[in-house]
């Protein structure tokens, strides 16, 4: 038998169409958790399907120092989404390595070293940004990590005020975060942050990798806030299931990046897809679609299910249902009893980031099944 790493789950996933997946024996399910946001347009979306062909029939792969017409529409496309003044882009090929950038990239700007980041704060599994990352069981058995981090509690303006100082290079914050439970940040938070930071002299860090491209109801999470950060990074639906992550940044964080690559930074094949990607999501306004729909799913889990949980609470499609009871036998029987694929954010929270594209009734069809598992 061959080797794995992964933990597989028992449901073998051979195809997808829209909002559902397919396994080998034919059996459909609701993909309420599309791959941890990786399909916010859902399985098998035409335009960037469509587009990712044509560009295997042109040119598979190039070394980025050497110009590419859809790669450079990628770098304009991106920079056109951002919040202004950000409008430097530097691709990757995931989040952990979006995020590795962002982090590298304020020390180097800065000249400084410290690193402040949030409690329950989840922000990638490569040894920079795992040292970011809150919780022990992701980091015990690689330390020691990157020095110089420190934490502080999430949603908590005056910690952020006493320990970002002059000597902070970056701070980096989730505007919703995502493994730590479904935690959206206030607005007083997120604007304390960048407060402090230019106070500081520091890098202030969104990590968007599961927030941005709608999740949240609008195209960046942080836009909900009217805060701009120096560096926000993306990955997950920013290719439509293909692999890809970006760092943005204002001005003064990219002229002093230092020296950093990527062999594979935008491969004309996965810049093909995510121009597909954003083009759909910005057209046809895909956020505002998120927030619709969000808003319609939270009333009916609260309905169905509100005085049997703890709580229901997020923002957008980025939905986080906090049960009295561990989250993953809820999960397993949502999956085998009802045909409905979620995704746990810690120990009791039930992770919902479905296809930014479900319609109502399909929403419904998810509410049904919680209720039945969890009422």
């Amino acid at each position: 038998m061959s080797g794995f790493v992964f933990n597989e789950k028992p449901i073998a996933i051979e195809e997808g169409d829209g909002a559902y997946v397919y396994d080998d024996s034919g059996a459909e399910y609701l993909d309420m958790g599309a791959s941890y946001a990786c399909v916010p347009l859902g399985h098998r979306h035409d335009a960037v399907d469509t587009a990712a062909k044509n560009q295997i029939d042109r040119l598979t792969y190039v070394q980025a120092s050497y110009p590419n017409s859809v790669r450079t529409e990628l770098y304009e496309r991106l920079a056109a989404t951002a919040p202004d003044p950000i409008d430097k882009t530097w691709l990757c090929n995931s989040g952990t390595e979006a995020n590795e950038a962002a982090l590298k990239f304020a020390r180097s700007a800065t000249g400084r070293s410290k690193l402040v980041a949030a409690m329950q704060g989840f922000h990638g599994r490569t040894m920079g940004s795992l040292a970011t990352t809150w919780k022990t069981k992701y980091k015990k058995p690689y330390e020691p990590l990157a020095g110089d981090i420190e934490f502080v509690p999430y949603n908590d303006p005056e910690a952020l005020a006493e320990t970002v100082d002059e000597e902070t290079a970056g701070l980096i914050l989730e505007p919703v975060q995502g493994e730590g439970g479904i935690n959206p940040a206030s607005a007083e938070y997120l604007q304390t942050a960048r407060e402090v930071t230019e106070q500081a002299g520091a890098a202030l860090i969104f990590d968007e990798v599961q927030t941005g491209m709608g999740r949240t109801g609008s195209l960046w999470a942080c836009e909900q806030a009217c805060v701009v950060p120096d560096v926000l990074t993306s990955a997950k639906g920013l290719g439509n299931g293909f692999p890809i992550g970006a760092t943005l940044c204002r001005e003064w964080v990219a002229e002093e990046y230092g020296s950093h690559a990527s062999t594979f930074s935008g491969g004309p094949v996965v810049s093909a897809a995510a121009n597909a990607t954003i083009e759909t999501i910005v057209d046809e306004d895909v956020p505002a679609h998120a927030a619709e729909v969000g808003g319609y799913l939270v009333e009916r889990l609260e309905e169905e299910i509100g005085e049997a949980v703890r709580e229901v609470r997020g923002e957008g499609l980025m939905v986080g249902i906090e049960v009295k009871r561990g989250a993953m036998k809820y999960l397993k029987q949502l999956a085998m009893h009802h045909q409905v694929l979620a995704l746990p954010a810690g120990r009791t929270v039930l992770r919902l980031l479905p296809p930014l594209t479900i319609t109502e009734s399909e929403a419904d069809e998810a509410v049904e099944a919680i209720a039945e598992v969890v009422g």
